[in-house]
């Protein structure tokens, strides 16, 4: 098992990403709604502010997606859809992604078969 992590920059895709979660097979997630630290740094703590020069352009909230993944082919199949949709998750600006080994977990509910969608290829 591991945590699919998934910080999304580009927030006006993440309805799209999460369509591309439940495509690749992974249809339980939790979002949350997160801040990189240099802008909060340049925002809300005024011995930073000088950064605000350098953020100019970037946006300064993002996408915070968990997912955790019992099946590792499903991350195989959601990165080349995240590419597609996000134009490349390694170009500037659009996100990072990872994966943490997970030992141990409770309460995770299995997922109804009206939940899964046959992965296209």
């Amino acid at each position: 098992m591991k945590l699919l992590v998934f910080i999304l920059n580009k927030e006006e895709l993440l309805e799209e990403v999460l369509e591309a979660y439940v495509e690749a097979g992974l249809p339980g997630a939790t979002i949350l709604d997160s801040e990189g630290l240099g802008y909060f740094l340049a925002y809300e703590v005024p011995l930073f502010a000088g950064f605000k020069e350098f953020l100019k352009g970037n946006k300064p909230y993002n996408k915070t997606i968990l997912s955790v993944v019992k099946d590792d082919k499903a991350v195989e199949r959601l990165v080349p859809i995240l590419d597609e949709i996000t134009g490349g998750i390694s170009q500037p600006g659009t996100g990072v992604m990872f994966t943490i080994p997970v030992e141990w977990g409770y309460g995770f509910a299995e997922p109804r078969s009206s939940d899964l969608k046959e992965p296209t290829v």
